[in-house]
């Protein structure tokens, strides 16, 4: 059994909603594992399942980043505001709070970009990371994304092209259009889980750190992040790393290869029939794959 408990930690003025997961049998030096989700600002639900791993004895932190779901919203807010540092301040603000000196990362998306610009500061209480279905930058996505696109239907990518070029991207055609890519590369599970689902509805609600930082959507990328590249920082690494994928991703293998590259202390899996949300399309795999790296890494003489 487990027991959750939810907080409102006090971040700068504003609040980081936090949701912590606490088995009713912890383990003796099983870390806690602490869960950053994507978007930016897809808020935690999408990743709920992941804290079935407290039946590793460990407990298990996910929390809503600033800007989305039950944490605060700043729809006014610069667009310069909206920086991976924030985030990082955001999360050691909670290791603060939790009074944390020793645990584990895994960030999702968008929360593996952030889990590698934690880890290239190398706070010393990080005993591993995990990095699932990320890209290393923007660039890289980008690329991907038009890659991916070009396998699309030809009426499905012409109707894509066709809304960015007249920036009508609120049309219905538009979004269904959107939903054949989503459907092949994001989620491959028909209906999408209720957990995705709100935490799509929750950013549709108040899309400001999505639409800022990223785009309308995962392949159009036009925010703050399009230049975003970490590749000539990942030598910094020094916690054990695993690099987690789906073979279906939208987070393709030459979007994660400088984490392989790069990483001194690293592994990685891909997991065959799967999407950007491997974790939800195979949960048991992905928890096994993810419970064993953060077993390998618990103890402080690795």
């Amino acid at each position: 059994m487990t027991t959750l408990t939810t907080f409102r930690v006090p971040f700068r003025g504003w609040e980081t909603w936090t949701a912590r997961f606490t088995p009713d049998l912890p383990v003796p030096g099983a870390l806690p594992l602490i869960v950053l989700h994507g978007g930016p600002g897809m808020a935690h639900n999408y990743l709920k399942n992941l804290a079935a791993l407290t039946t590793t004895g460990r407990t298990v932190i996910l929390y809503d980043q600033l800007g989305c779901g039950n944490s605060t919203h700043l729809p006014d807010a610069p667009e310069e505001f909206w920086s991976p540092g924030l985030f990082v301040d955001e999360f050691h603000n909670l290791l603060a709070y939790f009074r944390l000196d020793r645990y584990h990362v895994l960030g999702q998306s968008w929360g593996g970009m952030l889990g590698a610009e934690i880890a290239v500061r190398q706070p010393p209480g990080l005993a591993s990371l995990s990095i699932c279905n990320s890209p290393a930058s923007m660039a890289l996505w980008a690329e991907a994304a038009e890659g991916l696109r070009g396998q699309l239907p030809q009426n499905v990518q012409d109707a894509l092209v066709r809304h960015e070029a007249a920036g009508t991207l609120a049309s219905p055609e538009y979004a269904a259009a959107s939903q054949a890519f989503y459907e092949r590369h994001v989620c491959r599970l028909t209906p999408f889980p209720a957990d995705f689902d709100d935490s799509v509805a929750q950013m549709e609600a108040e899309p400001t750190v999505y639409h800022t930082m990223n785009g309308p959507n995962e392949f159009h990328v036009i925010g703050t992040l399009r230049d975003w590249n970490i590749i000539d920082r990942l030598d910094q690494v020094t916690a054990p790393t695993l690099v987690v994928a789906g073979e279906l991703d939208e987070a393709t293998p030459a979007t994660w290869a400088p984490f392989i590259a790069k990483i001194p202390d690293v592994s990685s899996h891909v997991f065959a029939g799967a999407s950007h949300c491997s974790h939800l399309e195979q949960p048991e795999a992905f928890q096994a794959v993810i419970a064993a790296h953060l077993a390998r890494h618990d103890r402080h003489d690795h």
